[in-house]
């Protein structure tokens, strides 16, 4: 984990990389009740919709883990660079996958998180990596270039 003081940013980053599908149900700790997450696939709005979406991401992933390879905040936000590495329950299991993003997010005045917004690239990250999709997916990008 890399190096940081007490405070918001730091008992973020130890939740997720601590995170398990026990751990959800300590998102209230970290996030506001009206807090939004915004990610490639989702954007919801509240705690029980954000634990939805982890509750998901665990349904069909195993080995699901974020290592936070940088942290810079100022104020009241912070941008995080992380890896997820994960394997998927139905589709080559035996692999495991890799994604490089970074994440934006804001406090609230309690110090939890109100706003979190999540930047990867879905299309290299996943799509191009699935069969007969992943083909499709960097000839338009090969074509766009």
């Amino acid at each position: 984990m890399i190096e940081l003081t007490e405070g918001p940013l730091r008992r973020l980053v130890v939740y997720y990389e601590t995170l398990t599908p026990e751990t959800v149900a300590k998102l209230g700790e970290v996030y506001a009740a009206g807090a939004s997450f915004r990610d490639p696939f989702n954007d919801v709005r509240g705690i029980a919709e954000i634990r939805r979406v982890l509750m998901h991401m665990f349904a069909d992933l195993t080995e699901a883990r974020f290592v936070i390879r940088e942290a810079v905040s100022e104020g009241d936000q912070a941008f995080l660079v992380w890896d997820f590495t994960f394997r998927v329950r139905r589709w080559q299991p035996e692999v495991e996958r890799n994604i490089h993003g970074a994440s934006h997010v804001r406090f609230d005045a309690a110090g939890k998180v109100d706003y979190h917004r999540d930047y990867w690239d879905a299309g290299a990250e996943l799509y191009e990596k699935l069969p007969f999709f992943g083909a499709l997916v960097r000839w338009v990008r090969r074509k766009f270039a």
